[in-house]
């Protein structure tokens, strides 16, 4: 009996009680270009280096959320002849370069800062900057957790990392907002390029962490062991179905979506249209365990023995 492929594709993501990642990621597409206009301006009223700096980690928001606001769009397309696993991995790639766009701005912050330090400059009308820093924060953060929420909800990395961004947005701006009230309360003028060198190694962590979560997922990393588990303890449970083992189980992760595939051996005398039928079953019951999985199953005859084969009981 020769071994038979059965695959069953997942609902796409994005359909269901949650709004579509398009229309989430759009939120923050809207409230990073609002920001830019009110940070520029302060900066310039101001000539705060550190809010300058503030607006220029607000573009680069803008254009990771631009980034995401395609990929989600982009990765819910159905899979196509040139793509036939689909297109969720855009979601990591955006991700990715969300990343590195983070470490390329505070590059520029790092710059801009010391050329400060170094020729001096002086801030004036603080009160101003401060309260558009402060209304920045209140945005960033109302705008991130409801990206983080629904991030959590469908398992989407693009919009992950757009949430990543505003809270490191957030965070930062905190630091501005004090770094600026010092500036007024002292009058110490380079507390304002110190303030902005902070903010660039905060930003590099952030940037850092999203380019390794995102390219462990880019090479084909497996899913972590609890799942690999989850998924062998459900093979494991149809042995009274008369699956007779499995082996070769291998799993990886595209954007908000698992592929799992596995041989599975059935008991001799198992008919192809009994073995189909639990295959069926099989596939059903581990996408129940593992959350949107794409479940590809080979089926194999008892009698063929291979190495690494793992016998559920009966």
């Amino acid at each position: 009996m020769a071994g038979r492929p059965l695959i069953r594709t997942a609902p796409p993501a994005g359909q269901g009680p949650e709004p579509p990642r398009s229309r989430v990621a759009l939120v923050s597409v809207v409230s990073n270009t609002a920001l830019i206009l009110l940070k520029v301006v302060a900066g310039t009223l101001t000539g705060s280096v550190a809010i300058l700096t503030e607006a220029m980690h607000s573009a680069i928001d803008l254009v990771a959320s631009l980034v995401a606001f395609v990929s989600v769009r982009k990765a819910d397309e159905p899979a196509d002849e040139s793509h036939p696993y689909g297109h969720e991995k855009l979601e990591n790639l955006s991700a990715a370069i969300e990343g590195m766009l983070i470490l390329v701005g505070s590059g520029v912050i790092v710059f801009e800062a010391i050329r400060r330090l170094v020729s001096g400059g002086e801030v004036h009308r603080l009160g101003f900057g401060i309260a558009v820093i402060a209304v920045s924060i209140v945005v960033n953060l109302a705008v991130s957790s409801y990206l983080v929420r629904h991030a959590r909800e469908q398992e989407s990395p693009a919009l992950e990392g757009d949430a990543a961004h505003l809270l490191t947005d957030a965070a930062t701006s905190v630091a501005v907002l004090v770094g600026l009230t010092l500036v007024q309360i002292t009058g110490a003028q380079w507390l304002d390029a110190t303030v902005a060198l902070a903010v660039a190694v905060a930003i590099v962590f952030t940037g850092v962490r999203l380019v390794a979560r995102s390219s462990r997922v880019l090479v084909d990393e497996g899913l972590p062991p609890e799942e690999m588990e989850a998924i062998a303890e459900t093979v494991r449970t149809f042995g009274p179905q008369g699956v007779a083992g499995f082996h070769k189980l291998r799993a990886r992760r595209a954007g908000t979506r698992r592929h799992v595939d596995l041989h599975v051996q059935f008991r001799a005398g198992t008919t192809l249209e009994d073995a189909h039928r639990t295959a069926h079953d099989l596939q059903d019951a581990i996408a129940l365990r593992v959350r949107n999985a794409d479940v590809l199953i080979h089926l194999e005859p008892e009698d063929r023995v291979v190495p690494g084969t793992e016998v559920p009981p009966e």
